[in-house]
Parts: C-alpha cells; structure tokens; sequence
C-alpha cells in the first residue's frame, strides 16, 4: 500500500451537499514501488488511497474531490502512466487492455456516500467527464479509448475489443507502447478479493468463482502466490457486500484471508458486525467518507 498525501486543510469549499467525483485508475503496473509513488504524486492533492498488487502487477488509485480538480489530476497520472509504462513488458494475472487500463467514473452525492440519482448534479458531472477525458486521451496521447457504462458493460468491451468492437475515439489500432484504455461510467462498487487456501487448485477455483458470480457479483479465480485469488466487483455493495461473499466463498472452499482493493462507503462497512471486520479485511479508516474528511470535505449543515 501506498500512503496518500498529505491532507489540504480543513474546510475546503467543495462539501458534501455538492458532492464528489470520484475515478478509480487502473494502472497497469504493480510492482516497481518508485514507480507508483511517483504515480501517486501526479494525483494530488485528490489521491485518496494507492492499492499496488504484484500477482496481478497492478495498482489501483482511488481519487476524489471537486471535478475540475479530480479531472486534472487524472490528466496528470495518464501523461506519466504513458510515459514511463510498456504495455509490451508486462506481464500479471489481471486481464489488461493497455497501460492506463480502466478509467472509471463515479458521480457521488450526499453524506455518506451513496450511488448517484439518474438525472443528478454529479451524475451528470461523471458523464461530462468520462467523455471529456476519453477525447483528450485519444487525442493528446494517441490512446484508444472504448467507452463502459450504460452503452455496454466492461466485461463486454474486454471480449469484444479489437474484435468486432472499434474504439468509441483515438486510432483504430493499439499504441504501440500504451495498448489501449477502457473509460467508464459506472455507480458505486467494491473491489474485494479472496485468497483461498492453498490446498484448494484451480479446477476449484474456477468452480469457487462462478458458483459466487451473478447480477450482483463479477468473479473471477486468478494463481497467485501460494495458491488462487477468488476476485471479485461487488456491483451492489450495500446489498451484496463483502460478508455476503465472504461466507459464500467460505462454504464453498477454506479462505485464507481477504482485502478490500481501494476503499468501500461506510454504509457497507457498517452493515457487517464490527467482531468481523479483521476477518474479511475491513475497517474503519479504509472508508471512502473518512478519506474525503482528511481531506476537508466534511458534511455541511
């Protein structure tokens, strides 16, 4: 993991009535620690959280603030992810498209955190600004750049790219060194994997995975280091959330451990008994509200 920044003072004008936008990078890079703190840098002063993995040799950047600042911020980390990354050296278990690998968008309103109402101020900001930030990025940087959200799912843009689906803007072929991006618009979800145990091999892994997968859960099993990774995108956190998979995953096959990548609403925190937080990975200061309010962005009265 690496450590945000540091906070901008308290009372920022940008409060909860109004809203966040939040995009959660991809990056295709996970183990050069220099590397992604320089990543990191390029993201302040709206980097909330850094979740680096080595198996999947990739990290995760979590930002959020006001949307001029959080769009600028990504601008910043997609000059330098295109700089310095070879999308022809990597290698990782997580399926990838490019370097700067997903971009998602998430309009958020009130406090705590909740998924954003259709037809909302910061909804319709996340959409501005995944079409904004897909026409630079094809553009200034060359970057094929395949649209997700309501037109189609990012499942579907990872089986039908390059084959049968062009890209929404940018050249009609991979750049040669960045590969392409997947820009999205999405609502909340939580990343969260599983490490089963290591006596568990990957016929039932596989199996584990898509026993847990459905309308709310997107699954997939993954080798890692001492065994195989059961990771999943809760697409409906605050009805599916972490304990329900958790026990699902549980029943199947003997768990290891668990972690969540990135940061979870505090209502999906809260929705599981506190005694069970250390066992499925969670706790209080990993919540997206406790970031934001480090960050001055405290709720208005």
């Amino acid at each position: 993991m690496v450590a945000p920044g540091r906070p901008s003072a308290p009372g920022s004008r940008f409060g909860a009535k109004s809203g966040v936008l939040e995009c959660v990078v991809n990056v295709s890079e996970g183990r050069d620690d220099r590397l992604v703190r320089s990543f990191g840098d390029r993201c302040q002063p709206v980097l909330l959280d850094v979740h680096s993995d080595p198996d999947h040799n990739r990290s995760v950047f979590t930002l959020a603030g006001a949307p001029e600042e959080v769009s600028q911020a990504v601008r910043q980390l997609a000059i330098e992810v295109t700089g310095e990354l070879d999308i022809r050296d990597h290698s990782g278990v997580h399926p990838r498209f490019g370097v700067l690998d997903v971009v998602p968008w998430v309009g958020l309103e009130g406090w705590p955190l909740r998924d954003a109402s259709e037809g909302s101020q910061m909804a319709r900001a996340a959409e501005h600004a995944r079409e904004s930030f897909a026409r630079w990025v094809a553009s200034e940087l060359g970057v094929p750049a395949f649209l997700y959200g309501p037109e189609r799912s990012l499942p579907e843009v990872r089986r039908r790219a390059w084959r049968g689906l062009l890209p929404d803007f940018g050249p009609s072929a991979p750049h040669s060194r960045a590969g392409s991006v997947a820009v999205g618009l999405r609502p909340l979800l939580v990343a969260y994997n599983i490490w089963l145990a290591g006596s568990v091999n990957e016929q039932r892994a596989r199996a584990v995975a898509a026993s847990v997968r459905g309308p709310d859960v997107r699954a997939l099993a993954f080798p890692v280091r001492g065994g195989y990774q059961v990771s999943c995108n809760l697409l409906a956190p605050f009805l599916t959330g972490p304990g329900v998979v958790y026990e699902q995953v549980s029943r199947l096959a003997p768990v290891q451990r668990a972690e969540v990548v990135g940061l979870v609403p505090r209502g999906v925190l809260v929705a599981v008994p506190k005694q069970r937080w250390v066992r499925l990975g969670l706790s209080a200061s990993t919540t997206l509200e406790s970031r934001l309010a480090e960050r001055g962005l405290e709720p208005r009265s």
